[in-house]
């Protein structure tokens, strides 16, 4: 009996250390991060000519019909507190800024707090002109707020990884310090923002509870890892921090892996119970629609091969309803999921729905193998040193090899975090926990 409890207790133990000691999925949330931010900033500035008649004063959903909804649905939307065009432009350009500089990882916590701001005001101001991919955008945006999706692939990582190079001595003698202060600066501009909001009194009681707990809880960050290298006491105190943000991230990361198996799950079984996914004509008819038609061509083509038709009404339903069982099999798992990223790509360009399929490719990734990822990225900084090599600037090289910024000549090394190994299982975001670096007011 003793035997088979310690195994048990190691394994928990062992569980309960990971999801306590680290930040997982690093690369897979730093993907979705990008995915998503990416997917936003694209479609705003696709629909930057039309942006009036979407969500400003200008749509046929008026400022005064909208108002109404939101009083008895209690969405939140920041573009109800004036109807004025100034502050209209005002927050279409917060939604530009925010999703671009989440996009590039600067200061994630910051910017993933706006940007949900920004994504939760343009659609619940004109919930009828959104689809399915502004739905999953939705959810996604309140989920990366409390994701740390910044540790790699992102200039958090790379201030990161600078401060680490240059040493705590080498950083105070250049008169800085380890810890950031454009976050801390950045946060009491937003404190002051809400502190106005909160005086005009356009906040429900739940959203002031969540944007103040918000604030103080990254205050209350800032505050003890400016202070932690003086103080033991601190220091002790900034571990617990850090683990009640990684419970945090984990939690969130899980809720994302659950909420792309639910979507996909919840659309397969109500596909087998339409008759025209039954009978395997569904896919015939959004083909010879003339709104789902950007080639008529190809279209035509397609849905004039019958048997194709079949296999691909047939095959979407079963890749949609197996693909949550799937993620017990690692092998399995991947060609379902490559699978469905083919199936995006191709609604993306037959059907005229990109922005709807960068919105599911980006939830997909989630489930992305690390070692793939490793692999793009290595790929990805080798496309970026060929392109810089060939800038007239990389030519202006020190005496000793090194270019600008003391790094030298050829390809930079991918390295995995440490505690990480290159290659991600199947249902699982990381296979070995990475541990996250802390600098400033960006956890």
């Amino acid at each position: 009996m003793i035997r088979l409890e310690r195994p048990f207790a190691g394994t928990v133990a062992g569980a309960i250390t990971k999801v306590t000691g680290y930040a997982l999925g690093p690369y897979q949330t730093a993907v979705v991060r990008i995915g998503f931010a990416g997917t936003w900033l694209f479609f705003l500035l696709r629909e930057l000519p039309h942006r009036q008649e979407m969500y400003g004063p200008d749509g046929p959903w008026n400022w005064d019909m909208a108002q109404q909804l939101i009083a008895n649905n209690g969405a939140f939307t920041a573009l109800m507190w004036s109807d004025g065009n100034l502050w209209f432009e005002a927050v279409y350009a917060l939604a530009v800024l925010s999703s671009a500089l989440l996009l590039l990882g600067w200061h994630t916590r910051v910017m993933s707090v706006l940007f949900m701001i920004g994504v939760l005001s343009l659609q619940n101001r004109s919930i009828f002109m959104g689809d399915g991919g502004d739905n999953v955008i939705h959810l996604m945006a309140t989920y990366l707020v409390f994701i740390r999706c910044g540790q790699v692939w992102s200039l958090d990582a790379r201030r990161a990884a600078r401060a680490r190079a240059g040493g705590a001595d080498a950083a105070r003698a250049d008169g800085a310090d380890r810890v950031d202060r454009v976050g801390p600066a950045l946060w009491w501009v937003c404190g002051l923002a809400l502190s106005v909001v909160t005086f005009i009194g356009e906040l429900s009681h739940g959203w002031l509870l969540f944007l103040w707990g918000m604030l103080l809880a990254h205050g209350l960050w800032w505050a003890v890892g400016w202070r932690a290298d003086r103080s033991a006491s601190l220091g002790e105190f900034r571990k617990l921090l850090d683990v009640v943000a990684n419970i945090a991230h984990n939690a969130g990361l899980l809720v994302i892996m659950v909420e792309a198996c639910l979507i996909y799950a919840t659309a397969g079984w109500y596909k087998i119970q339409g008759s025209r996914w039954q009978d395997g004509t569904a896919v015939y008819y959004p083909l010879n629609l003339d709104y789902f038609s950007p080639w008529p061509a190809l279209s035509e083509l397609l849905s004039s091969h019958g048997i194709m038709v079949l296999l691909v009404t047939y095959g979407t339903v079963a890749v949609q309803v197996a693909f949550p069982f799937t993620l017990f099999n690692r092998r399995v798992k991947n060609v379902l999921l490559a699978a469905m990223i083919v199936e995006h790509s191709v609604i993306a360009v037959v059907l005229g729905l990109p922005f709807f399929s960068l919105a599911m490719i980006a939830a997909d990734s989630v489930f992305l193998p690390t070692s793939f990822l490793l692999r793009v990225g290595g790929w990805a900084a080798r496309a970026r040193d060929g392109a810089v090599a060939r800038l007239p600037l990389s030519r202006l090289r020190r005496p000793d090899g090194a270019d600008n910024e003391g790094r030298t000549g050829g390809m930079p090394e991918q390295r995995v975090p440490d505690g990480q190994s290159a290659g991600g299982p199947g249902g699982k975001p990381d296979e070995e926990p990475t541990r996250t670096a802390h600098v400033g007011f960006s956890p």
